[in-house]
C-alpha cells in the first residue's frame, strides 16, 4: 500500500521509494542490483519492497528501465 492506516509511515512505499530516488539522483543511471545494494545502505528495505517501489516510481514515469537492466530517472 502507498500510505495505509495501519502501519508506520516510514515502511509504506510512498516514503521508501523517495530513497530509491535520492540514490538515482545522486549516483545517475546504474545497474538494477547496483540500485538496490546502494538503497538498502540508506535505508533498510526486503526486495519485495525495492520492487514494489520501483513499479510505483515507473508507474509515476519517475524513473526508466531498459533492456539491459539498467535503471535511470526520466528526464
Amino acid at each position: 500500500m502507498l500510505i495505509p492506516d495501519n502501519i508506520h509511515p516510514e515502511q509504506t512505499i510512498y516514503f521508501n521509494g523517495a530513497f530509491v530516488l535520492e540514490v538515482l539522483q545522486n549516483k545517475g543511471s546504474m545497474q538494477l542490483l547496483d540500485l538496490y545494494e546502494m538503497t538498502i545502505a540508506e535505508r533498510k528495505m526486503g526486495m519485495a519492497v525495492f520492487v514494489l517501489c520501483l513499479d510505483w516510481l515507473y508507474l509515476l514515469n519517475l524513473i526508466t528501465l531498459d533492456e539491459n537492466g539498467t535503471v535511470g530517472l526520466c528526464s
